[in-house]
Protein backbone atom coordinates (compact mmCIF):
# COMPACT_ATOMS: atom_id res chain seq x y z
CA UNK A 1 0.00 0.00 0.00
CA UNK A 2 1.39 3.40 -1.02
CA UNK A 3 1.36 6.21 1.56
CA UNK A 4 1.81 9.99 1.53
CA UNK A 5 1.47 12.64 4.27
CA UNK A 6 -1.10 12.49 7.12
CA UNK A 7 -4.84 12.81 7.71
CA UNK A 8 -6.67 16.13 7.66
CA UNK A 9 -10.29 17.27 7.66
CA UNK A 10 -11.43 16.59 4.10
CA UNK A 11 -14.55 17.22 2.06
CA UNK A 12 -15.65 14.62 -0.48
CA UNK A 13 -16.74 16.02 -3.85
CA UNK A 14 -18.51 14.13 -6.63
CA UNK A 15 -18.59 15.94 -9.99
CA UNK A 16 -21.25 15.82 -12.70
CA UNK A 17 -20.78 17.65 -15.98
CA UNK A 18 -21.07 17.11 -19.73
CA UNK A 19 -18.05 16.31 -21.89
CA UNK A 20 -18.20 18.26 -25.16
CA UNK A 21 -16.11 18.14 -28.33
CA UNK A 22 -13.72 20.93 -27.31
CA UNK A 23 -11.18 19.39 -24.96
CA UNK A 24 -9.95 22.76 -23.73
CA UNK A 25 -13.49 23.70 -22.66
CA UNK A 26 -13.82 20.44 -20.74
CA UNK A 27 -10.55 21.16 -18.95
CA UNK A 28 -11.73 24.69 -18.17
CA UNK A 29 -14.96 23.29 -16.65
CA UNK A 30 -13.03 20.79 -14.56
CA UNK A 31 -10.51 23.38 -13.33
CA UNK A 32 -13.31 25.76 -12.38
CA UNK A 33 -15.03 23.05 -10.33
CA UNK A 34 -11.75 22.11 -8.64
CA UNK A 35 -11.10 25.78 -7.92
CA UNK A 36 -14.50 26.23 -6.28
CA UNK A 37 -14.04 23.20 -4.03
CA UNK A 38 -12.71 23.92 -0.52
CA UNK A 39 -9.11 23.26 0.43
CA UNK A 40 -8.66 19.67 1.57
CA UNK A 41 -11.19 18.29 -0.89
CA UNK A 42 -11.14 14.81 -2.39
CA UNK A 43 -12.63 15.34 -5.85
CA UNK A 44 -13.75 12.63 -8.27
CA UNK A 45 -14.50 13.47 -11.93
CA UNK A 46 -16.18 11.29 -14.58
CA UNK A 47 -14.22 8.78 -16.64
CA UNK A 48 -12.35 10.35 -19.61
CA UNK A 49 -14.19 13.60 -18.85
CA UNK A 50 -11.69 15.71 -20.80
CA UNK A 51 -12.02 13.99 -24.17
CA UNK A 52 -14.66 11.30 -23.95
CA UNK A 53 -14.02 8.17 -26.00
CA UNK A 54 -13.21 10.28 -29.04
CA UNK A 55 -11.79 7.54 -31.24
CA UNK A 56 -12.12 9.65 -34.39
CA UNK A 57 -9.59 12.12 -32.98
CA UNK A 58 -7.52 9.65 -31.03
CA UNK A 59 -4.08 11.19 -31.47
CA UNK A 60 -5.43 14.60 -30.46
CA UNK A 61 -6.98 13.10 -27.31
CA UNK A 62 -3.74 11.35 -26.40
CA UNK A 63 -1.71 14.51 -26.83
CA UNK A 64 -4.15 16.57 -24.80
CA UNK A 65 -3.62 14.34 -21.77
CA UNK A 66 -0.14 15.82 -21.35
CA UNK A 67 -1.48 19.39 -21.41
CA UNK A 68 -4.24 18.48 -18.98
CA UNK A 69 -1.87 16.72 -16.59
CA UNK A 70 0.26 19.83 -16.18
CA UNK A 71 -2.80 22.00 -15.51
CA UNK A 72 -4.20 19.51 -13.00
CA UNK A 73 -0.92 19.32 -11.13
CA UNK A 74 -1.15 23.08 -10.53
CA UNK A 75 -4.82 22.83 -9.51
CA UNK A 76 -4.21 20.05 -6.98
CA UNK A 77 -2.60 22.12 -4.22
CA UNK A 78 -4.14 21.00 -0.90
CA UNK A 79 -6.57 18.80 -2.84
CA UNK A 80 -6.86 15.22 -4.07
CA UNK A 81 -8.16 15.03 -7.64
CA UNK A 82 -9.12 11.69 -9.21
CA UNK A 83 -10.05 11.10 -12.86
CA UNK A 84 -9.10 9.03 -15.87
CA UNK A 85 -7.58 9.99 -19.19
CA UNK A 86 -6.43 8.22 -22.34
CA UNK A 87 -2.66 8.07 -22.66
CA UNK A 88 -0.05 6.27 -24.72
CA UNK A 89 2.80 4.29 -23.19
CA UNK A 90 5.22 2.86 -25.70
CA UNK A 91 3.12 1.50 -28.53
CA UNK A 92 0.02 0.91 -26.42
CA UNK A 93 -2.87 3.14 -25.34
CA UNK A 94 -4.41 2.81 -21.87
CA UNK A 95 -7.17 4.45 -19.89
CA UNK A 96 -5.25 5.65 -16.85
CA UNK A 97 -6.79 6.48 -13.50
CA UNK A 98 -4.70 9.23 -11.93
CA UNK A 99 -4.55 10.83 -8.50
CA UNK A 100 -3.22 14.40 -8.43
CA UNK A 101 -2.15 15.84 -5.08
CA UNK A 102 -0.07 18.89 -4.17
CA UNK A 103 1.36 19.39 -7.65
CA UNK A 104 2.18 15.78 -8.41
CA UNK A 105 0.68 12.63 -9.85
CA UNK A 106 0.97 10.45 -6.76
CA UNK A 107 -0.69 7.35 -8.21
CA UNK A 108 -1.80 5.97 -11.55
CA UNK A 109 -2.92 2.68 -13.01
CA UNK A 110 -4.46 1.50 -16.27
CA UNK A 111 -8.05 0.28 -16.53
CA UNK A 112 -7.87 -3.48 -15.99
CA UNK A 113 -11.31 -4.47 -17.34
CA UNK A 114 -12.29 -2.95 -20.68
CA UNK A 115 -15.95 -2.65 -21.67
CA UNK A 116 -16.26 -4.87 -24.73
CA UNK A 117 -19.85 -3.81 -25.49
CA UNK A 118 -18.31 -0.41 -26.24
CA UNK A 119 -15.42 -1.88 -28.28
CA UNK A 120 -12.85 -0.43 -25.88
CA UNK A 121 -10.56 -3.40 -26.54
CA UNK A 122 -10.22 -2.29 -30.18
CA UNK A 123 -8.67 1.01 -29.19
CA UNK A 124 -6.73 0.40 -25.99
CA UNK A 125 -4.96 -2.24 -23.95
CA UNK A 126 -5.94 -3.60 -20.55
CA UNK A 127 -3.90 -2.87 -17.49
CA UNK A 128 -3.08 -5.46 -14.85
CA UNK A 129 -5.56 -6.52 -12.17
CA UNK A 130 -2.56 -6.71 -9.84
CA UNK A 131 -2.40 -2.91 -9.91
CA UNK A 132 -5.82 -2.55 -8.27
CA UNK A 133 -4.69 -1.60 -4.77
CA UNK A 134 -5.12 0.83 -1.89
CA UNK A 135 -3.15 4.07 -1.81
CA UNK A 136 -2.96 6.22 1.33
CA UNK A 137 -2.94 10.02 0.99
CA UNK A 138 -3.16 12.34 4.00
CA UNK A 139 -4.19 9.38 6.12
CA UNK A 140 -7.10 8.47 3.82
CA UNK A 141 -6.99 4.98 2.35
CA UNK A 142 -8.24 5.35 -1.23
CA UNK A 143 -9.16 2.81 -3.88
CA UNK A 144 -10.30 3.36 -7.47
CA UNK A 145 -12.58 1.28 -9.67
CA UNK A 146 -12.94 2.56 -13.23
CA UNK A 147 -16.51 2.22 -14.53
CA UNK A 148 -16.94 -1.41 -15.75
CA UNK A 149 -14.49 -2.63 -13.07
CA UNK A 150 -17.28 -2.00 -10.55
CA UNK A 151 -18.87 -5.29 -11.66
CA UNK A 152 -15.95 -7.50 -10.56
CA UNK A 153 -16.32 -8.84 -7.02
CA UNK A 154 -12.64 -9.75 -6.66
CA UNK A 155 -11.80 -6.04 -7.00
CA UNK A 156 -14.18 -5.29 -4.12
CA UNK A 157 -12.11 -7.67 -1.98
CA UNK A 158 -8.84 -6.09 -3.09
CA UNK A 159 -10.10 -2.74 -1.80
CA UNK A 160 -11.33 -4.04 1.56
CA UNK A 161 -10.11 -1.63 4.22
CA UNK A 162 -10.45 1.51 2.10
CA UNK A 163 -11.84 4.68 3.66
CA UNK A 164 -12.95 6.00 0.27
CA UNK A 165 -13.50 4.20 -3.04
CA UNK A 166 -13.64 6.49 -6.08
CA UNK A 167 -15.66 5.40 -9.13
CA UNK A 168 -14.92 7.57 -12.21
CA UNK A 169 -17.45 6.35 -14.79
CA UNK A 170 -19.01 6.64 -18.22
CA UNK A 171 -21.90 4.29 -17.43
CA UNK A 172 -24.68 3.62 -19.92
CA UNK A 173 -28.14 4.99 -19.06
CA UNK A 174 -29.75 1.67 -20.04
CA UNK A 175 -28.15 0.15 -16.93
CA UNK A 176 -28.67 3.06 -14.54
CA UNK A 177 -30.20 0.92 -11.78
CA UNK A 178 -27.14 -1.35 -11.88
CA UNK A 179 -24.92 1.68 -11.26
CA UNK A 180 -27.07 2.90 -8.39
CA UNK A 181 -27.29 -0.51 -6.70
CA UNK A 182 -23.65 -1.49 -7.21
CA UNK A 183 -22.23 1.78 -5.87
CA UNK A 184 -24.50 1.63 -2.83
CA UNK A 185 -23.73 -2.06 -2.24
CA UNK A 186 -19.99 -1.41 -2.48
CA UNK A 187 -20.23 1.15 0.32
CA UNK A 188 -22.29 -1.23 2.47
CA UNK A 189 -20.12 -4.31 1.99
CA UNK A 190 -16.80 -2.45 2.41
CA UNK A 191 -18.21 -0.12 5.10
CA UNK A 192 -16.61 2.93 3.55
CA UNK A 193 -17.46 6.03 1.56
CA UNK A 194 -18.01 5.59 -2.17
CA UNK A 195 -17.63 8.69 -4.35
CA UNK A 196 -19.12 7.92 -7.75
CA UNK A 197 -18.83 10.33 -10.67
CA UNK A 198 -20.67 9.63 -13.91
CA UNK A 199 -20.92 11.84 -16.97
CA UNK A 200 -23.85 14.16 -17.65
CA UNK A 201 -23.75 13.19 -21.33
CA UNK A 202 -27.03 11.95 -22.78
CA UNK A 203 -26.01 8.29 -23.00
CA UNK A 204 -24.86 8.14 -19.35
CA UNK A 205 -26.73 7.61 -16.08
CA UNK A 206 -25.93 11.06 -14.59
CA UNK A 207 -26.00 9.27 -11.21
CA UNK A 208 -22.95 10.86 -9.65
CA UNK A 209 -23.20 10.75 -5.89
CA UNK A 210 -21.69 9.91 -2.52
CA UNK A 211 -22.65 6.88 -0.43
CA UNK A 212 -21.88 6.77 3.29
CA UNK A 213 -20.46 3.73 5.15
CA UNK A 214 -23.93 2.98 6.56
CA UNK A 215 -25.34 2.84 3.02
CA UNK A 216 -27.21 6.15 2.79
CA UNK A 217 -26.74 7.57 -0.70
CA UNK A 218 -27.03 11.12 -1.95
CA UNK A 219 -26.92 11.82 -5.69
CA UNK A 220 -25.85 15.04 -7.37
CA UNK A 221 -29.13 15.40 -9.32
CA UNK A 222 -28.54 18.76 -11.05
CA UNK A 223 -25.52 19.81 -8.96
CA UNK A 224 -22.18 20.01 -10.74
CA UNK A 225 -20.45 19.32 -7.43
CA UNK A 226 -21.92 17.42 -4.50
CA UNK A 227 -19.97 17.97 -1.27
CA UNK A 228 -20.00 15.90 1.90
CA UNK A 229 -17.81 15.91 5.01
CA UNK A 230 -15.36 13.02 5.23
CA UNK A 231 -15.60 11.56 8.73
CA UNK A 232 -13.31 8.65 9.60
CA UNK A 233 -15.29 8.11 12.82
CA UNK A 234 -18.33 7.20 10.73
CA UNK A 235 -16.33 4.40 9.09
CA UNK A 236 -15.00 3.11 12.40
CA UNK A 237 -18.46 3.32 13.96
CA UNK A 238 -19.99 1.20 11.21
CA UNK A 239 -17.20 -1.38 11.40
CA UNK A 240 -17.67 -1.70 15.17
CA UNK A 241 -21.45 -1.83 14.93
CA UNK A 242 -21.53 -4.47 12.20
CA UNK A 243 -18.27 -6.33 12.63
CA UNK A 244 -17.57 -8.30 9.44
CA UNK A 245 -13.81 -8.43 9.94
CA UNK A 246 -12.74 -5.26 8.13
CA UNK A 247 -9.77 -3.73 9.97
Amino acid sequence: MMTTSKEGGYKLCSLLFETIKEYSDNLKTLLELIGKAPEKSLIVAPEVCLSGFDYQNYEKALEFSHVASEALKKASKDKIVILTMLQKRGDEVFNFAKIFHNGEIVYERAKAKLFRFGDEQKYMSEGSSEDVKIVEIDGIKIGILICFELRFKDFWQKLEGCDVIAIPSWWGALRDEHFRVLTQSLAIINQCYVVASDSQNEECTKLSGIIRPHGEDERNRDRACLEMEYNKKEILSMRRYMDVGIG
